[in-house]
């Protein structure tokens, strides 16, 4: 464990230049770790990973009555607070054979090759496949549902923590994997997902993709967490203090901000540990009364962005309705790392891109699963789409010049055939873009 720590820590940091370097260009997907405060209430999502399932909670939890399966008993702990979660849930793990069971209190505790969930040699326990109640029931009672990948299996390998584990050996496979759930979903329960987060948060995937653009052709928010709900680690020998620590660690926060958590997503498990234990049972509880005696409200992760889509946008903004409106219609406005960056001047290629849906993107990034061209083109530049798109490929090489009120006149006038009035200046910041 103390390596799996080591990795964390310097996985971390890593994690942090790549978000510095994601707010260069405007993404059609989004890593969504937390959005600006809300200023008119305090809000605050919870995820659930791995389920659902259909085991009990160990040990059960007496004060409530759905001790029958985990994830029912948060669904009713939930609906006691009038809370709303986001359950990032996946297919089933009983194809994930031959495998052998793993070491328990350690990150094999499902297994060495691969991830079982609820727990080894029980996949049929736990899954959108298998628990099609469970799934009514979470659509039902108001939760979101997210993408976890069908099998949990990883998008590509880590060698560090993960070196005996066996991981899809292509960007088409991961594809493949996150479609049959996605189609599952909305076959059977009419129901779209548009969220999704990586087994373990491998991104690589082989073949020089990433999940950013594996999610893209399914429109795809990449779902992250900024602060750690706990109780996925391996006990420290006593199930109170486990729960305690949960406890402990929400209260500070609260302690020394009553607004730190307010456009916080919190990571929560809807599974065993890896000590086959689920403190989350009894914590969460806990979690929801510090929070609700404190003003706020629990929310699902999508409703969170329609309050504060952006990490960097003080949700008082006049400009803030705008720019939800072209945000929930689907267009391309925001940075990889979550910001819009009202004050940064307008680029030619931003331009361009920023009137390019989601949709019309993921034909694009579909393409690009089987056509090593377009992959190549689109890797090479992060705008090659909106060229292509309004046919300016000669142009492409002028994409990181600034927009003139000239540039925009012509560019909407021509290609958007759309007159508009523009007072005449060399540059245009993004925020005053949105409004013309």
């Amino acid at each position: 464990m103390k390596l799996y720590e080591y990795a964390r820590k310097v996985n971390k940091g890593i994690k942090q230049k790549k978000k510095d370097a994601a707010g260069k260009y405007l993404s059609p997907v989004r890593r969504i770790e937390k959005v600006a405060p809300i200023k008119n209430g305090r809000h605050v999502a919870m995820t659930f990973d791995d389920g659902p399932i259909n085991l009990p909670p160990n040990p059960i939890n007496e004060s409530y009555k759905c001790n029958h399966s985990l994830t029912a008993l948060l669904i009713e702990i939930l609906g006691e607070y009038n809370a709303k979660g986001t359950f990032n849930v996946i297919g089933t793990t009983q194809h994930n054979y031959p495998d052998k069971v793993g070491k328990v209190h350690s990150t094999t505790w499902g297994g060495k090759k691969y991830d079982h969930y609820p727990k080894f040699g029980e996949d049929k326990e736990a899954g959108a496949f298998n628990q099609k109640k469970l799934i009514e029931s979470l659509i039902e009672n108001g939760h979101e549902l997210s993408n976890h990948g069908c099998h949990h299996v990883l998008f590509g390998p880590n060698r560090l923590v993960y070196n005996q584990r066996n991981y899809f050996k292509s960007t088409s496979e991961v594809y493949r994997d996150l479609s049959s759930l996605h189609e599952y979903l909305r076959d059977n329960f009419n129901y779209t997902m548009h969220l999704s987060r990586p087994p373990h948060y491998i991104d690589k995937t082989p073949g020089g993709f990433d999940a950013y653009d594996v999610y893209a052709p399914l429109q795809y928010q990449y779902l992250a967490a900024s602060f750690d709900g706990g109780g996925w680690l391996p006990t420290e020998g006593d199930y109170n203090k486990d729960v305690d620590k949960m406890v402990k660690v929400l209260k500070r926060a609260l302690q020394q901000s009553k607004d730190s958590l307010n456009g916080q997503i919190i990571f929560h498990k809807d599974g065993y540990n890896m000590s086959l234990m689920t403190p989350v049972a009894h914590a969460l509880p806990k979690h929801l009364e510090l929070l609700v005696n404190e003003g706020y409200k629990v929310v699902t992760v999508s409703n969170l962005l329609k309050l504060s889509p952006f990490e960097d946008i003080d949700t008082k903004a006049e400009y803030l309705p705008r720019l939800v409106e072209l945000d929930q219609a689907g267009y391309i406005v925001g940075y990889k790392n979550n910001t819009f960056q009202p004050e940064r001047p307008l680029t030619k290629g931003e331009m361009l891109m920023m009137s390019v849906t989601r949709q019309e993107a993921s034909c694009y990034y579909k393409q690009a699963m089987d056509d090593e061209t377009m992959k190549r083109n689109i890797k090479k530049h992060p705008y090659y789409i909106a060229y292509l798109k309004y046919g300016m490929l000669d142009c492409i090489s002028q994409s990181d010049d600034l927009a003139s009120s000239e540039d925009v006149k012509e560019f909407n006038y021509e290609k958007l055939k759309k007159e508009i009035k523009i007072d005449n200046r060399n540059s245009i910041l993004r925020r005053d873009y949105i409004q013309i």
